[in-house]
């Protein structure tokens, strides 16, 4: 049996037994970000790897935009469980012939990002390669004395509401592998998120239930939720918008721009569950509800639709 046989969620099943709990921890693996406790308070942790060739491509991608996308991904998680982001540790590998202006624009990138949270970038490693750039970031966040919002608190007679936007990632990726450079706006989508960050903290102090960022696709991480907590979650697309840029784009290349929508990953928005009665701000739309039962309902309808998976 390989990983691709069982795939990510099933090499994770393995994975988790055999790691170590530790006195520390809180919130263990399986959520957007762990929590630790220290001296005096608590500490959000997580970390994510990007691999050339399977998470960004050079010749759609510059140095800077991956370095916004690195520091997104991670400080996503973060706003995810409730909590700010404060520091990042950086991995860098690169192979020797890499222009230091390469690494210049990255670490730009990189601070661009971090700045709009207000974090920083405490250390990290070097490291050369013979294949490619590897990119490992560990973000670390606080809560600000918020209880942590997971994947496992949705109940039944909650709504489910998402901050930001989806398909737009998927859309730019479309069209990059057609060959194309525009619409500009899906491809710079694809290139690094735009991440509502205050909108994670916001939910908390709302009174969020559960949440999770998107990150593998709309219904994959609905379905994260739903299994973590052991509920149904119902939700409809025609609340969802489709732009005219996402539709132009469909129509050329002949694809369903709902899937988009459905199953693309990497907007990093945050969807989360709310005690119903609770009024959300503007940017949380209501999507759907949490019902009894398990798995994820489209329009009425139960989906299969599983999202990204690193082995498969």
């Amino acid at each position: 049996m390989t990983v691709s046989d069982i795939g990510e969620a099933g090499l994770l099943e393995r994975v988790f037994p055999r790691l170590p709990e530790g006195r520390v921890t809180l919130v263990g693996p399986g959520d957007d970000a762990a929590l630790v406790a220290v001296r005096g308070g608590r500490v959000v942790a997580t970390t994510d790897v990007l691999v050339e060739g399977r998470h960004f491509r050079q010749d759609w991608s510059g140095p800077r935009d991956i370095g916004r996308k690195a520091a997104a991904q991670n400080l996503a998680d973060v706003a995810a469980m409730g909590g700010i982001g404060t520091a990042l540790l950086v991995g860098l590998v690169l192979p020797g012939e890499t222009s230091t202006d390469w690494v210049d624009a990255f670490y730009d990138g990189l601070r661009e990002e971090c700045d709009l949270v207000g974090a920083g970038v405490v250390g990290g490693d070097l490291a050369r390669s013979d294949h490619g750039i590897t990119i490992a970031v560990t973000a670390l966040g606080s809560m600000r004395g918020r209880e942590p919002v997971t994947r496992g608190g949705a109940k039944p007679g909650d709504v489910v509401a998402i901050a930001g936007r989806v398909g737009w990632s998927a859309a730019g990726l479309a069209v990059l592998s057609r060959g194309f450079r525009t619409p500009r706006a899906l491809v710079d989508a694809h290139r690094f998120p735009q991440v509502p960050y205050a909108a994670g903290p916001a939910a908390a102090d709302l009174g969020a239930t559960a949440m999770c960022d998107v990150s593998d696709g709309l219904v994959a991480d609905l379905r994260a939720i739903a299994v973590a907590s052991g509920v149904s979650i119902e939700i409809t697309t025609d609340v969802l918008e489709v732009t005219p840029q996402m539709r132009d784009a469909a129509t050329a290349l002949g694809i369903d721009p709902v899937r988009w929508l459905l199953d693309g990953g990497e907007d990093h928005a945050l969807i989360a569950s709310f005690p119903s009665g609770i009024e959300l701000p503007e940017s949380w739309l209501t999507i759907g509800r949490v019902v009894r039962g398990r798995g994820v309902y489209v329009d009425g309808q139960p989906s299969s639709d599983q999202g990204f998976d690193h082995f498969r």
